[in-house]
């Protein structure tokens, strides 16, 4: 308890640390307080209801994860109605296009100028895709709740603008958050977003449970909690060495400047794709039971069944399918083994016994090729624990949170934010937050990152 408190003190003690804190805190309280902010025309507490009583997707459904994602402001209502989610979706069809899209591809290669061009491109389809979205919202709500939102003949018009409106300035607050606080602004928005739906789940789970079962639950949420950490951070490290030349009487390497060759490495992350693949999954496996709605024949409806039931087995069946599928597609436009080689040959390093250029990239994708299956099943694995955790008799709320796209956003944050608190502490010489050793995912000077 006395290290706890002397590393909070420590980290207090930084003022540009203790300043970056104080910052992001005050941001992600905005945002909070603008969730709660209904656009006018439109009866919340019908929208509340429909959601608590399962009638609008909840309970594993897509508009109830889009609901989790964005702190229960979907189902309010809120200006802050989408969240960031558009300007995820934009970034993820950026990085879709920059592998294979020539042009987009050189501006990935311009380094800041490019990176600037990108992140403007992404801005102006995020606009875009929030306009889209926020029409279907709508939509949907005009088609589902006629009685909830107004009959004005301006509503469309005024709540898609101050939903794109809203959307917007959360992505300008995840950039401040990212340029002036600490951690990814855009990232830790989500986060907070389903952090404010854990507390709620656990205190109804604690009132509909005995004790001795809630207390189960707590030690099998923990239990996972520390697999998925160990499954986040699990790495395969490719040693690396460097050309040595002289400088004087100094015998300098190439790179690094002195760095011992033993913290030389490539990490290749078991799970380089992260959440990635389940948000992917999760989209296309509704399509069946959409489709099916739309034929209404009897065997469409015998499909909308399997499909809708989010425990049942062929739902997980092909959700697992469709994770590891993903998990190497996605590693595959992520990672390049090509681009590691080529930077690998122009700084002068080398996997001792491959030869530079094509045989080291021919390397590096096999050892990824080995460890992403794993990995993809392993994450599969983590996918269907919600779905398993209600076979259990966990409630619907508390059982999204022993796996799934939640837990990972969550723990993927979390380790970011402190791998950053843990760089300012070392870099001022303090301890580093566990005593034990340092956060992993941080890199040491000179390490090629994948």
């Amino acid at each position: 308890m006395k290290e706890l408190i002397q590393t909070i003190r420590n980290i207090f003690s930084i003022t540009e640390l203790r300043q970056r804190i104080l910052y992001t805190l005050l941001l992600l309280a905005v945002y909070r307080l603008g969730s709660f902010v209904v656009l006018p025309g439109i009866n919340s507490n019908i929208l509340q209801l429909a959601f608590s009583s399962g009638k609008a997707g909840a309970g594993g459904g897509i508009l109830d994860l889009f609901n989790t994602f964005m702190g229960q402001a979907f189902s309010r209502g809120s200006l802050f109605a989408l969240g960031v989610m558009p300007y995820i979706s934009a970034s993820i069809v950026v990085q879709l296009l920059a592998a294979v899209v020539p042009a987009i591809q050189k501006l990935r290669m311009e380094g800041d100028s490019g990176t600037k061009k990108m992140n403007q491109i992404t801005r102006y389809l995020t606009i875009a895709i929030t306009l889209g979205q926020s029409a279907t919202y709508v939509g949907y709500l005009r088609g589902q709740y006629p009685q909830a939102v107004s009959d004005s003949p301006f509503f469309w018009f005024t709540t898609i603008f101050l939903i794109t409106a809203g959307t917007m300035f959360l992505v300008w607050l995840g950039e401040r958050i990212t340029d002036n606080g600490i951690g990814n602004g855009t990232s830790l928005i989500i986060t907070i977003g389903i952090v404010s739906g854990f507390l709620p789940a656990l205190w109804s789970e604690l009132q509909t449970k005995a004790l001795l079962v809630f207390f189960i639950e707590l030690i099998v949420l923990g239990i996972v909690t520390m697999g998925v950490i160990a499954l986040t951070q699990a790495t395969r490290k490719i040693p690396l060495n460097y050309a040595r030349q002289m400088v004087g009487s100094r015998q300098m390497m190439q790179m690094g400047k002195g760095v011992p060759q033993a913290r030389q490495y490539i990490p290749l992350k078991m799970n380089s794709a992260g959440v990635m693949p389940i948000i992917f999954a999760q989209a296309l496996i509704f399509l069946p039971s959409t489709l099916a709605q739309m034929i209404g024949s009897d065997s469409a409806s015998a499909v909308l069944s399997a499909f809708s039931d989010y425990t049942g087995f062929w739902y997980n069946f092909f959700f697992s399918i469709l994770i590891i599928v993903f998990t190497y597609f996605y590693t595959a436009i992520t990672v390049n083994p090509n681009e590691i080689a080529d930077q690998l040959k122009r700084n002068g390093g080398f996997i001792p016994g491959i030869k530079p250029g094509k045989k080291t990239a021919e390397y590096i994708d096999n050892i990824l090729s080995k460890i992403t299956l794993p990995g993809s099943i392993t994450l599969a694995l983590v996918a269907l624990l919600p779905a398993v955790a209600t076979l259990f008799g966990a409630s619907g709320n508390f059982s999204k949170f022993f796996g799934g796209t939640t837990l990972l956003i969550m723990i993927g944050v979390v380790l970011d934010t402190l791998q950053q608190i843990e760089g300012y502490l070392l870099n001022r010489h303090y301890d580093g937050l566990m005593k034990s050793g340092r956060v992993k995912g941080r890199q040491a000077s000179g390490v090629i990152t994948s």
